[in-house]
């Protein structure tokens, strides 16, 4: 495999030549498209002296090929854009030196200016210089061919490395000078700094965190008089990060991640040896001792570093062959990831790293293997995924096509993951999902179009996907529990009763009485014998998988209420049968949301839909849910019938998105968009059944228009499982016939209220059925006193001269969901007209800074876990991106977007907000809405953490990204007092608090 990654780079490390990085270059090889030429290079370059632009163009007229992949950066990627046109100079020199010389010599350079100087001001410019050198130099190299994967990610790491041993030096002889040390040196510091992940393994990704964990030991530091070990250590901790990770107007050096270290909600960011070696002694999980088998010391006191890891060894490396960490380690992907025959996935939107398919599961299946047998075999022991794969295969773990296939996989899925983070220098895994950025995508990706993308993207997404369920095919099974579970009808089994005990079940007397009513045929659905036989094949592993979610006596309550309201189970039970991962899903659901357990319930016909391979591709689109729910009213008996049809739709709909969010196949943006399209399509639907209806009654008026306008979460498309649904009608007629023509006329506007009111009833009124959606017309000019819709000149007067900062705030996320082409067209000239008005920035930031503190002191805003009202929570992003809006579209229309993360984007891309504050608020929008998507479809209530199930706690870990709850808590933590800071430094600082005024 090595001899195959050096050939497909063009250049191995041994055959380098002499000549420049320009001269390596080459056009995408046979068969895969290049990109388009553009001469985007030119106007890039137009600033330059001119003198180095008939260097620049000397050399690229000799190599076309250089040029075609500066055209291709210029065209595709904004940040490689800059690092061009800032230093066209240092381009030049990129282009004329040999890459590998060229990085080796600028690290070189950086460590001799820190070395020399004890201004931490020079060492945070040479860090930063030396990362942007390191950036622009293996881009261009990747691009051009001429770096395959290991000379990308070695370079990469290298430079982190040199960075972050440095900086340390740094700090060490800065220490000394203020007497907080006796020494400094390579050895005997007493403070080491681990390398984890990708960074560990020397596979660093093109944009990517470095993952720290930094360690003392107090016994052999050289600490001065009355200094004390833990506080100057986190101090010194604290400076390291913000010499690497702080952003000056020479940019950044990465960002830092310290939350793999042990309990990181509750620790400090430095750790004493012996605290750490008793946390993985104590409580250490099996997602750590994965994590371990990438970690490297990289700065501070290496050999301390070495020691440590040698210690931590047996924790790491069990004797004797480690079956039971196989389900631990695949905990966060097990649900329905694996299901066999499941191939559908969808392209746009998907996430390279965590998605089916993806690098996570390539990474987990090499570790899985490496975590069974690497305690007796020690050459299994290795950082890297690929060279894991080759030892594998050698040593007969994993057959030699696994290898081949998974590792061609890993070598074009991490290639697509640079080419993402090139655009923005963004650490982001998620491609675009929209087709039109996607195609450009697609074209950077060296591929004529979408298409071509998309059919190869998908090929190496389902070998890796099929590799991985084989694996669990493989595994042996998680229900294969120690000691009896037997269920006989007239007694407890005192064996039985001692497993479920075992298990973790609390109450096994109460437990063990359930399921013997279950196969006993007590409820109405197991009455078949049929089905109380597929019932007894399962209920091991039943049973185990409630256990798993850490509250198995609830849990198993659950289930017994979900068999009850079964109609009949035996087509469900024969479905559990047939796929285990079904039985895991269904205990993920009962113990973090029973509400949707009861939907499913009431409508068991959902199992089929779960089992369709379908189901895990694309969701469905506005037009096919459009035909599906016109097909179902069109057979409506009457109106009854008619609604009653709307609410079971509404209802499957939603727990076939709420089933995709707990088993992690839909991330939050793209929930809250199918939450959203799902009530634009009802809505839609059910306003031309009301109107049809409406007409008959009253007729219509000559020119009658009506618009449905969505605010708030719908019109942001950011709707969750319980989201109201915030509504403006505009209307509008001819006032020369204000009358209606039916046989019940109605004047002018009491035509549109009643319209209006017949569409709110049609929306909320209870059926048999159950509820649709609850409605709030509260965001209408007037609010409550004013009427229930409005002309459209009336609504524009308002906003001109009537309505608050707050208004206009909330006009931010108007949309259209239903009205005529050409009204449609008035109504969104009429909302552009009110953003695009000009304002004054502090009088906007003023009359907002006054809002959010009128809310919190309503509210609340101390709690992190109510994510919305918390300092650096929800309403603190959207506000921000609401002034923005309102301060910028006058100059900048392209950031009239109603989705606050797309309005962030297209802020920093318009230049109204930094790169990365940026990054930090759309990243933050992304967390907090990926944790009330869970939050909202498992819990009627608050969320409390001490409260919370194990099952909870696990599932949002793993809608966070994160391997545990507590590393979740303190990213979220984090995250917040970034976006607390942005908010203050945006908003708090522009004004000083004034009374809100009006707009």
């Amino acid at each position: 495999m090595a001899e195959k990654r050096g050939k497909a780079a063009g250049k191995t490390t041994t055959d380098r030549g002499n000549d420049g990085l320009a001269a390596h270059m080459r056009l995408a090889s046979a068969g895969e498209p290049a990109g388009r030429a553009t001469t985007a290079t030119d106007s890039l370059l137009a600033d330059a002296p001119a003198a180095l632009r008939k260097r620049l163009a000397a050399l690229l007229a000799v190599h076309p090929a250089a040029q075609a992949v500066l055209n291709d950066v210029a065209e595709h990627s904004p940040f490689l854009s800059d690092l061009m046109r800032v230093d066209p100079a240092r381009l030049l020199r990129i282009l004329e030196a040999d890459p590998w010389a060229g990085l080796a010599a600028a690290r070189a350079e950086a460590r001799a200016v820190i070395d020399a100087t004890d201004d931490e001001a020079v060492v945070m410019r040479a860090v930063r210089r030396l990362r942007a050198e390191a950036a622009l130099t293996i881009a261009l190299a990747d691009i051009g061919h001429v770096f395959d994967l290991d000379a990308v990610t070695a370079e990469l790491t290298d430079t982190a490395d040199a960075a972050i041993a440095a900086a340390t030096g740094f700090l060490f002889r800065e220490a000394v000078a203020a007497r907080k040390l006796r020494k400094a040196g390579t050895s005997g510091q007493g403070y080491t700094v681990l390398a984890m992940g990708k960074h560990g393994a020397r596979e660093l990704n093109y944009s990517s965190d470095v993952d720290l964990i930094v360690l003392y030991d107090p016994e052999i530091a050289p600490l001065a008089k009355d200094v004390e070990a833990a506080p100057f250590f986190v101090r010194l901790t604290r400076s390291l990060v913000r010499l690497i990770q702080e952003r000056t107007g020479d940019g950044y050096v990465a960002r830092v991640d310290l939350r793999l270290r042990p309990d990181p909600a509750s620790t400090q960011i430095a750790l004493s040896i012996d605290a750490a070696l008793d946390y993985y002694e104590r409580e250490g999980a099996t997602w750590e001792r994965a994590a371990y088998i990438k970690a490297r010391p990289i700065a501070g006191d290496m050999e301390l570093g070495h020691r440590f890891l040698r210690q931590l060894s047996p924790f790491i490396w069990r004797r004797s062959l480690d079956y039971a960490a196989v389900a631990d380690v695949h905990a966060m992907k097990q649900e329905i990831h694996a299901f066999r025959g499941h191939e559908a996935i969808a392209v746009e939107g998907h996430n390279v790293k965590l998605g089916r398919g993806g690098i996570r599961e390539i990474e987990f299946f090499a570790q899985t293997q490496q975590l069974i047998a690497g305690g007796r075999d020690p050459s299994l022991r290795t950082p890297r995924t690929l060279e894991a794969l080759d030892r594998l295969a050698g040593e007969g773990w994993i057959s030699k096509a696994a290898r081949d296939e998974l590792g061609e996989a890993y070598l074009y899925l991490r290639r697509v993951e640079h080419r993402l983070q090139m655009v923005a220098d963004a650490q982001t895994h998620t491609l675009p999902d929209d087709d039109e950025t996607l195609a450009g995508f697609a074209r950077f990706m060296g591929y004529a179009d979408r298409e071509a993308f998309a059919a190869s993207l998908t090929r190496q997404l389902m070998r890796v996907q099929r590799h991985y369920a084989k694996l669990f095919e493989d595994a042996p099974p998680r229900a294969a529990v120690e000691g009896r579970l037997d269920f006989p009808p007239e007694k407890d089994d005192r064996e039985t009763l001692a497993t479920l005990f075992k298990l973790g079940y609390t109450e096994p007397q109460a437990a063990s009485a359930i399921v013997r009513e279950w196969l006993s045929g007590d409820c109405r659905s197991l009455r078949q014998g049929a089905a109380r036989e597929r019932l007894a094949a399962v209920v091991p592993l039943l049973l185990d998988a409630l256990a798993r979610g850490g509250a198995p006596d609830t849990t198993l309550k659950a289930a017994d209420r979900f068999f009850r309201e079964l109609p009949s189970a035996l087509r469900f039970l024969s479905a559990l049968a047939r796929h285990p991962d079904l039985v895991r899903l269904l205990a993920t659901i009962l113990g973090t949301a029973p509400r949707l357990g009861e939907m499913l319930a009431h409508r068991p016909s959902l199992i089929d839909a779960l089992l369709d391979p379908a189901f895990f591709g694309a969701l469905p689109d506005a037009p096919a849910l459009e035909a599906r729910l016109s097909a179902l009213l069109a057979e409506a008996e009457d109106e009854e019938d008619l609604l009653d049809r709307a609410r079971r739709f509404r209802q499957e709909q939603h727990v076939l998105i709420g089933v995709r969010i707990l088993s992690g196949t839909l991330p939050a943006a793209r929930a809250g968009e199918a939450f959203a399209r799902l009530a634009d399509i009802i809505i839609g639907a059910l306003g031309r059944q009301v109107e049809a209806r409406f007409r008959e009654a009253h007729g219509t008026i000559a020119g009658a228009e009506v618009a449905v306008l969505a605010m708030g979460k719908l019109g942001g498309r950011e709707m969750t499982a319980g989201s109201d649904l915030d509504l403006i009608v505009l209307y509008d007629f001819d006032d020369e016939h204000p009358e209606s023509d039916g046989p019940r006329p109605l004047y002018g506007a009491q035509y549109f209220a009643r319209l209006t009111q017949r569409l709110v009833s049609a929306l909320t009124t209870p059926t048999n059925a159950g509820q649709l959606y609850e409605v709030d017309l509260r965001l209408r000019p007037s609010g409550r006193s004013g009427p229930v819709a409005t002309r459209l000149a009336a609504f524009e007067l308002y906003q001109r001269d009537e309505a608050w900062t707050w208004e206009h705030m909330a006009l931010t996320r108007a949309r259209i969901v239903s009205a005529s082409p050409a009204f449609a067209t008035r109504v969104e000239a009429a909302i552009a007209s009110v953003l695009r008005r000009p304002r004054r920035g502090n009088h906007v930031a003023a009359d907002i800074v006054d809002m959010r503190g009128a809310i919190a002191s309503e509210r609340g805003d101390d709690n992190p876990w109510d994510l919305k009202n918390a300092r650096g929570g929800l309403i603190d992003i959207e506000f921000i991106a609401q002034y923005l809006v309102l301060t910028c579209a006058a100059k900048h229309p392209e950031v009239m977007e109603t989705s606050t993360a797309r309005a962030l984007a297209a802020a920093v891309k318009a230049g109204a907000l930094g790169t990365e504050d940026g990054q930090v608020l759309i990243a933050a929008c992304k967390l907090l809405h990926d944790l009330t998507q869970v939050m909202r479809l498992s819990l009627t209530g608050p969320f409390v953490p001490g409260d919370a199930s194990p099952a909870l706690r696990q599932l949002l870990a793993r809608a966070g990204g994160m391997p545990d709850f507590s590393t979740l808590e303190a990213h979220l933590f984090e995250t917040q007092a970034e976006v607390r800071a942005i908010f203050e430094r945006l908003l708090n600082e522009a004004v000083s608090a004034r009374p809100r005024r009006r707009a």
